[in-house]
């Protein structure tokens, strides 16, 4: 891998293992927002009961121990780049007494395993944050046995997902933020039409399909999705650690502001959608 590609890897596997604890923290509230995009890739891969499958940053564990659950005599290696996040996601297999799984912290460019290994890869929500995505592309359909399936969930354009653009456009409204590079990875780097059903058809994969999924994140409170997303998003607590006390008073305002009129009853329910795009080896 380009030594700039390592610098991204190593930038993202110290984030991860940096928010490790709050995604602990809100790890319910999280899980159940993110749970129908999981849904939609376990759906998807018409999952059998002998399944190996791999799930590839899968950050507290997730659908990796859903899958591993429905694969009662196969199993599951969950993976991700940071190995805190693991930690977690190992607690939460101990609590759910999920016993056909396995844990390895790795990078998804430089997959740890044989050719041909899995009858599925699933990946939820980790393609916009990989260096290089095709390279990525191309590491899951070899480990993939032929006829294997994949299925990873991305966000959609940031039109349809308030929940992220209320709190990042009130701090790029007040902050200075350097211009990303592009490509560089973000959550809404895979947003645009066709992009992860194209890498998937260079990496050899085939019977490729797209469907948007809706979401919830029930939050309930202003105060709690505030909390929440200062704990969490690594983009967010790094732009708001530069501001002043000032700056940052203004931003949480505005912020404060803005979901108060979009849910002006209080019941603080924001909408998302992201794109499943399921592909065949």
């Amino acid at each position: 891998m380009e030594q700039a590609l390592e610098q991204i890897r190593d930038q993202q596997k110290q984030s991860w293992n940096k928010f490790s604890p709050g995604w602990k923290k809100w790890d319910d509230l999280f899980m159940d927002f993110l749970n129908p995009n999981g849904q939609e890739i376990i759906d998807s891969l018409h999952l059998r009961d002998t399944d190996v499958v791999l799930d590839i940053a899968a950050g507290t564990g997730e659908p990796g121990l859903t899958i591993a659950s429905k694969v009662k005599k196969g199993k599951v290696v969950i993976t991700d780049l940071a190995e805190e996040m693991l930690v977690v996601a190992r607690e939460n297999k101990e609590r759910k007494g999920i016993d056909n799984v396995e844990f390895v912290a790795c990078d998804v460019c430089e997959l740890p395993f044989t050719d041909n290994s899995f009858d599925a890869v699933s990946c939820r929500f980790g393609f916009m944050f990989f260096p290089d995505m095709l390279l990525a592309a191309k590491e899951i359909a070899r480990v993939l046995k032929p006829g294997g399936r994949v299925a990873t969930a991305v966000w959609n354009v940031p039109d349809k997902n308030f929940w992220v653009t209320a709190i990042m456009g009130a701090i790029s409204r007040n902050m200075e933020l350097p211009a990303p590079q592009p490509g560089a990875p973000g959550m809404f780097r895979c947003a645009k039409e066709g992009l992860i059903a194209e890498i998937f058809e260079q990496a050899g994969l085939k019977n490729i399909s797209v469907k948007e999924v809706a979401g919830t994140l029930d939050c309930k409170t202003v105060d709690t999705y505030w909390n929440a997303m200062t704990e969490v998003a690594a983009p967010v607590v790094a732009a708001l650690d530069k501001a002043d006390e000032a700056g940052y008073a203004k931003i949480k305002s505005e912020v404060f502001d803005l979901v108060n009129q979009k849910f002006p009853d209080g019941n603080v329910q924001i909408d998302s959608s992201a794109l499943v795009i399921y592909g065949e080896k």
